[in-house]
């Protein structure tokens, strides 16, 4: 068999595949912010695993305490069953991250995947409300299982669900219209007024920075203000983190600059610190209105992740960690920044915030040649947005100074490229 050999994919495995066609070569190995390929070609990573992996690939400390609990026979599936490694999870969550916050949640652990928080969170909401309607944003995307699309606006999405998708209501998100649009004014008056048609919802769900939809940031100040109206009508406020947090946006919840505590929190992809699935939903104890086994799923009780995410935790004892973050941050955002003033040709926009930034592309088709062209030169990154107009800089939180600027290196490179063959085309 020939080295980076992808002809048994292509036979079998489904059409709806989808990253191998972005990134076709064969990895087998990955350590920190570099993957390598069959043939043993090195790609920096500036994808994470679309946020999975914010403390890179095979994290030294959480594989030798993962290793260490399988070796000795540690508990694997248990679903949700008291078990030792899950005690010391929930200790070192409500220690490490709740309490230092002053957040006062229950912590539920659904089905292992993003779209499993998502799907019990409405549940919730409906469930304490009484009430039917949720309330999403334009470009919101929340998950691929039919209550999770429902609330997703990507049309395409939205369609491979082949029902009609209901009892939700999408309002436009921060800066959707214009700048000079206050999207909330709409909103709150669609609230007041009793014939405007839409009904008090149960909840209200956000992400703070829009991954799929094109890195799109909300002002701290819109998401204070968008809290004040749902407690201001007794709507539930769901923040979706399972991309934005985690550390993603500089702090370990996205809301946190904004000054708010949600009722509901959506938390998955890299809650599980080395890539294993988990997911939690936390929410405010007087909305534990379940009943046993209400909402349920067989991998609930995903021991290894629990390990692996306890380990994680270690990360944000002290500040430290969040500091590195943030500085690294500013040096992601001068690069966009620099990159848009020296290539006026990519009608470009920086988008986001912390380590989910990009930059918006007004020429049709230009940022996937520029992800496509960053593949070519062994840096692996993607697009978002509808028309995979936005490239993005996913990098995991670890990564140096170092592989920061052979990201960036790599990416200047290939527009340059890119820019030059347009310049002889135009000649």
């Amino acid at each position: 068999m020939m080295k980076n050999d992808l002809s048994i994919f292509k036979e079998i495995e489904s059409q709806v595949r989808s990253y191998v066609r972005s990134f076709p070569t064969v990895f087998t190995k990955a350590q920190g912010y570099k993957m390598w390929d069959e043939a043993g070609r090195e790609y920096i990573d500036f994808f994470a695993g679309a946020g999975a992996l914010n403390y890179g690939h095979n994290d030294p400390k959480m594989k030798k305490k993962l290793v260490e609990y399988i070796m000795s026979d540690g508990i694997t599936h248990s679903l949700d069953m008291a078990t030792s490694a899950k005690r010391e999870f929930l200790n070192k969550f409500n220690e490490v991250i709740l309490k230092p916050r002053n957040l006062d949640y229950k912590i539920m652990f659904p089905g292992p995947t993003g779209t499993n928080t998502v799907e019990s969170a409405l549940k919730l909401a409906r469930k304490v409300t009484g009430r039917t309607d949720i309330v999403s944003f334009t470009n919101g995307f929340h998950g691929m299982t039919i209550g999770s699309l429902s609330v997703t606006g990507n049309s395409s999405k939205r369609k491979g669900a082949g029902i009609p998708l209901n009892n939700t209501v999408t309002m436009p998100f921060d800066n959707y219209l214009s700048e000079d649009l206050d999207t909330l004014e709409y909103f709150e008056r669609f609230l007041e007024d009793s014939g405007s048609g839409v009904d008090t919802p149960a909840a209200v769900i956000v992400e703070t920075v829009q991954g799929e939809g094109g890195i799109n940031a909300a002002r701290f100040e819109w998401i204070k203000r968008l809290d004040d109206i749902c407690k201001q009508y007794n709507i539930l406020l769901i923040i979706d983190d399972v991309q934005a947090g985690v550390g993603r946006t500089g702090t370990f919840f996205s809301f946190e600059p904004a000054g708010i505590t949600p009722d509901i929190v959506c938390l998955s992809k890299s809650i599980g610190g080395y890539g294993s699935p988990l997911a939690l939903t936390l929410f405010k104890p007087e909305l534990d209105i379940w009943g046993p086994g209400e909402h349920n799923g067989t991998f609930r009780g995903n021991n290894h992740a629990f390990v692996t995410a306890t380990e994680s935790l270690t990360y944000w004892e002290n500040d430290s960690f969040e500091k590195s973050i943030q500085e690294k941050s500013e040096k992601i955002t001068d690069f966009l920044n620099s990159l848009v003033t020296k290539y006026p040709e990519l009608e470009g926009e920086v988008r986001g915030r912390g380590f989910m930034q990009g930059i918006e592309c007004h020429v049709d088709g230009l940022s996937s040649k520029i992800a496509e062209a960053s593949f070519d030169r062994g840096l692996i990154m993607e697009t978002s947005g509808v028309n995979d107009q936005v490239f993005k800089l996913f990098p995991p939180l670890t990564i140096d100074d170092q592989g920061l600027e052979k990201g960036f290196t790599i990416i200047e490179d290939s527009i340059k490229s890119l820019l030059k063959k347009k310049e002889l085309v135009a000649n």
